[in-house]
């Protein structure tokens, strides 16, 4: 039996240049992304991809407001199904191009809108801090701040408005993701972290609704790999290894490490808050709940990270 892997892209990779972030670009970054991920499944992995949506669902607001006085608004939880799809379709059709040109085939590869429970008492309702959209400066953040959205200050680039972004409590498409596996079918799945959707107060299914919310994608991803219980989590991110006392002269590289070893290191704050932190602690979440093992990389040393040449390997 294939041996199954969940890959969590980030948004930022379908967009490689922050100076050419239109759509043929970003088919361009797609393209190369899937032909990694072809080569995984060339080996014979069994792939469910989750992706990241963070530039997307900045334009997507931006076109809203600059469209405003003529067109509707969009709610935040149709913003994320709205990349769900369109990512999820490029993608699709991407991974698809690149198994069909490889003769790796029949194989289908399927994009599911996805949408994740949260609390609806969770306290980061009370407390909003993803930052969503483009950098702006403080004028025009406290002009946003005047429509009620929340703005911070983000790390000395800027301005951005931020959202509640709460804690995924369980992915409902998991049943439909585990058929389509089960039928060697490649997986899209819980894009932009899944659509964050709350029960009613009885806690029955049957009323769902979306909040105006982003999960972290990192940590939904996390979920959905231990609610399928695959054998490897990889997140594929900007950086060919995790490292210590990064951005100094005693920078150092990690390679294969025990999730003991690297908790002593996250507790000892190597790991910014809006970087390398919820990867870290999105890892530790999977090994320490399966066993099984986790991989952090960039899409370009993906080949040789699963060859064990490069990455950062964490196991129990």
């Amino acid at each position: 039996m294939a041996k199954t892997a969940l890959i969590a892209i980030g948004g930022n990779s379908l967009i490689t240049d922050k100076n050419y972030p239109n759509v043929s670009h970003q088919w361009d970054a797609v393209r190369e992304t899937c032909r990694h991920m072809a080569d995984m499944i060339e080996a014979g992995w069994q792939l469910v991809i989750t992706h990241g949506n963070g530039p997307q669902v900045g334009f997507i607001l931006r076109r809203n407001e600059l469209a405003s006085e003529t067109v509707h608004t969009t709610p935040l939880d149709v913003v994320v199904a709205d990349t769900q799809g369109s990512i999820g379709y490029m993608l699709q059709q991407a991974l698809r191009n690149e198994l069909r040109r490889r003769e790796v085939m029949p194989r289908s590869v399927v994009a599911i809108v996805t949408q994740v429970i949260v609390d609806a008492d969770d306290p980061a309702f009370q407390n909003p801090n993803k930052p969503i959209g483009g950098f702006m400066d403080e004028a025009e953040a406290r002009e946003f701040e005047k429509d009620g959205w929340r703005v911070v200050e983000d790390s000395g680039r800027g301005w951005r408005r931020v959202v509640a972004s709460p804690m995924p409590l369980r992915v409902l498409e998991e049943s439909a993701i585990r058929n389509l596996i089960d039928t060697q079918n490649t997986v899209i799945a819980a894009g932009g972290g899944g659509i964050p959707v709350r029960i009613n107060t009885s806690g029955e299914l049957r009323d769902l609704r979306g909040v105006p919310a982003v999960i972290d994608k990192d940590r939904a991803s996390c979920l959905l790999a231990i609610q399928l219980n695959v054998d490897l989590f990889l997140i594929s991110t900007g950086v060919e290894q995790v490292a210590i006392n990064f951005n100094t002269p005693e920078q150092e590289g990690i390679g294969e490490i025990s999730a003991e070893k690297l908790t002593q290191y996250l507790h000892e704050g190597h790991f910014a808050a809006g970087s390398m932190k919820p990867k870290v602690e999105a890892v530790l979440d999977f090994v320490n709940a399966t066993g099984n093992t986790a991989l952090i990389t960039d899409p370009a040393n993906l080949t040789r990270a699963l060859n064990k040449e490069t990455g950062t390997w964490i196991t129990k």
